[in-house]
């Protein structure tokens, strides 16, 4: 035992140094090289060009304007249905939740083409409602405000979640004693529920802010029509126009993207100063107040709101899916399902997307997993500032946007490996190192809950008992952290099968996932097609999550994101 464990303690001497190595690659080496290219731009006089380019500020504005617009309504929304579910006893609270954060787990891009075959002159299901604008009236959603709409929407469930963990800890006592004091229902809600549901309100809309930023999926759909570009989508064109100076400037872009997403969470540090409000007592302040009559107008508008935000999108999708081209409005005699058919047994390009995304989630999912369990093992146990530096590595790939971690990680494997002459890019292997990066903290976080929650007492006597770490590991840990692991794993695939933000530069001809097939297929103009797929995807991901639902009575608390 002496030399494999330290004296005093279970982790073995090489399990920190192994974390710290798999972080330096999956976070710090990328990060550090994206600067190093930026700087070099920088010093070599490159980036007067693109600076001095009207272009840039012109998709810098919109990418800072859609952005604040879609964090207004993400907050609008968000907080209407946080402050509804969580505090009063309206009916129905678990199928509501579930469905408002649905849009959270459903692909922008899909998102995007659902809402377009919703509106405008050429819905198919409008058409098919005798609703339809007329023809020539312009598509509403190819706007400055159709991205912010739609941001919106994609977003509002992070600011239902940061919000309801605010609300779930309230002083259910200071409530109550307030209520027997004489006070009203909006007095209690004006003075104390509002104040100390402030953090989480601010909370919600910074992390809202920063993923409009970062959003690439909507603003290509709706934007790139349009000539509207945000930040994400000019470096995608630049991508797509490759030149000399094309890593420089996609450095600098992603730097701007970077120093946006970093203003607005140094916004959300302002705004939270002074706001560190301790509670005491019991906390949960569910279902404080009855709604009474208030429910005939409550849950109507609850349920009108999840119609216009997921099933009439939805429709559309289905319409769109059914007829033979867009425009062409849905009759018994126009529907077919040969765009279904020709999805699942005859493009070849869809069943190597299917293939390519099932396999790089699957991968992500569980190689993910057993590093992540070794790393949160690892770091539970150790409580010194490395730690908390190793932890905050592995967390900034997963608050940035996915095409930053896109653009590193082209940077560090652009060029053949050293020694090995092996090069990664233009392969599924890239594709997957990136999706390690971007997701580590997402698969992190279920098991590092786990952990925390472990008496180390079980553990200890086994090692006192000679147990090794491998067989403590697999008798006594992997057994009591299981629905965490299988929580996290589903998670992750969930979020990694449907991927495009990060995938969008890193594919080639071989290496298409969902995301990239939807997009090219609506940009060929097979709308269709993409429909069809964008379909299958939205019945994939509320399979995954109803998985979750039936997992989450034996998982920790905080697991399932949508539940309390």
């Amino acid at each position: 035992m002496y030399g494999y464990v330290r004296k005093g303690n279970s982790q073995p001497t090489w399990l920190f140094p192994f974390v710290v190595v798999i972080v330096m690659l999956l976070s710090a080496l990328p990060l550090a090289r994206l600067v190093e290219v930026g700087i070099e731009a920088l010093l070599h006089g490159g980036a007067y060009e693109l600076i001095t380019d009207p272009a840039l500020w012109r998709s810098a504005w919109y990418t800072i304007e859609t952005a604040v617009f879609g964090t207004v309504i993400s907050v609008l929304l968000g907080c209407l249905f946080a402050f509804l579910l969580t505090l009063t006893d309206i009916p129905g609270r678990g199928p509501l939740g579930f469905l408002f954060v649905l849009p959270m787990m459903i692909p922008p891009q899909v998102t995007a083409l659902a809402w377009v075959q919703m509106s405008g002159p050429s819905s198919p299901l409008l058409k098919a409602l005798h609703i339809a604008p007329p023809l020539g009236s312009p598509q509403p959603l190819y706007s400055v405000g159709g991205i912010a709409l739609l941001y919106g929407v994609q977003h509002a469930p992070l600011v239902y979640l940061a919000l309801r963990a605010g609300l779930m800890a309230l002083p259910r006592d200071g409530v109550e004693a307030a209520r027997l004091s004489g006070a009203s229902g909006f007095r209690v809600f004006r003075d104390i529920i509002l104040p100390l549901s402030l953090p989480g309100v601010i909370a919600g809309a910074a992390i809202a802010f920063v993923s409009s930023i970062g959003n690439f999926g909507i603003p290509a759909i709706l934007g790139i029509p349009a000539s509207i570009f945000t930040l994400s989508t000019l470096i995608f064109t630049k991508f797509s126009s490759f030149g000399p100076r094309t890593f420089g400037d996609i450095a600098l872009l992603s730097t701007m993207i970077a120093v946006i997403s970093v203003a607005g969470l140094a916004v959300q540090g302002k705004a939270l100063k002074g706001r560190d409000y301790r509670v005491i007592g019991l906390s949960g302040a569910s279902a404080a107040f009855a709604l009474g009559r208030w429910r005939l107008a409550a849950v109507p508008l609850l349920w009108a709101i999840l119609f216009i935000m997921l099933v009439a999108p939805f429709f559309a999708l289905v319409a769109g899916a059914l007829v033979p081209a867009y425009g062409v409005p849905l009759t018994f005699k126009t529907a077919s399902l040969h765009a279904f058919t020709e999805i699942l047994f005859r493009q070849a390009v869809t069943r190597v997307a299917f293939s390519n995304s099932l396999f790089l989630s699957s991968m992500t999912a569980l190689g993910l997993l057993a590093v992540t369990v070794l790393a949160a093992y690892s770091l539970t146990r150790r409580k010194d500032m490395l730690s908390r530096i190793v932890g905050a590595l592995i967390e900034i790939p997963y608050s940035l946007p996915g095409i930053i971690v896109a653009v590193c990680f082209i940077l560090v494997f652009a060029a053949p490996l050293p020694v090995l002459n092996i090069t990664l890019y233009g392969t599924i292997w890239i594709i997957l190192l990136a999706y390690f990066s971007a997701y580590f903290a997402v698969s992190l976080k279920p098991v590092m809950s786990a952990f925390l929650q472990l008496d180390p007492a079980l553990e200890e006597a086994a090692r006192l008992s000679g147990a090794g770490f491998v067989r403590r590991l697999a008798d006594i840990i992997v057994p009591l952290i299981a629905p965490a692991a299988g929580a996290s794993v589903i998670l992750v695939f969930l979020i990694a099968c449907n991927e495009l933000t990060v995938s969008a530069l890193l594919w080639s001809a071989g290496t298409q996932t969902l995301g990239v097939v939807i997009y090219n297929l609506d940009d060929g103009g097979s709308a269709d097609l993409a429909s069809a797929m964008s379909v299958i995807v939205i019945a994939m991901v509320v399979t995954m999550m109803l998985l979750l639902e039936i997992l989450a009575k034996r998982l920790p608390k905080g697991v399932v994101p949508w539940r309390s």
